[in-house]
């Protein structure tokens, strides 16, 4: 399996229709989506796949599915977004979301990690923000693993959000 983003661990690929069941999994579940602004139907997740597929098209980034080497299982979703008028300006999020079976090993830091490397790297970007809710501290955690560091707090969704961000700068590739 060819990924655009490769791990340890993990392989971070492009959605593919195959991949709706795991998320509808993950977008239904009341717990995994508590810090989101609700969950989501089979026609919404749908609809969000389609919008992920759009972005990777059309930004040349997305959010991919991030499969598990070891048995080729889909943990979640990771990658790196173009988020508009976070507070006035536009900017490239890396974003994330697991299963919450998967929860505790490692999985969001990891990919995260390489989302962050392949958008500065490759990309060429120059600073990547992360949007988080300031409940959410396991989210919050794998920001400060990844060296990201609080920046501002934003109204986004309608909803407070922590900005967390990293500098290519004060990153060490």
């Amino acid at each position: 399996m060819k990924g655009i983003i490769e791990t340890q661990r993990l392989i971070l690929r492009p959605m593919q229709d195959s991949d709706l069941d795991t998320f509808l999994s993950l977008f239904s579940d009341p717990v995994a989506m508590r810090y989101f602004p609700s969950t989501k139907n089979e026609a919404a997740v749908r609809e969000w796949m389609i919008r992920i597929k759009e972005r990777l098209k059309e930004d040349g980034i997305s959010f991919y599915s991030v499969v598990r080497k070891s048995d080729r299982e889909i943990v979640g979703y990771c990658g790196l977004i173009l988020q508009q008028d976070v507070d006035g300006t536009d900017e490239i999020e890396v974003g994330y979301g697991l299963l919450n079976k998967f929860w505790g090993n490692g999985y969001a830091t990891e990919a995260a990690d390489a989302c962050i490397r392949y958008g500065f790297d490759v990309k060429g970007f120059n600073r990547i923000i992360s949007l988080i809710r300031p409940q959410n501290s396991g989210s919050v955690n794998v920001a400060l693993r990844n060296g990201l560091h609080f920046e501002k707090n934003v109204i986004r969704w309608e909803l407070p959000h922590g900005v967390y961000i990293i500098q290519k700068d004060h990153y060490l590739s």
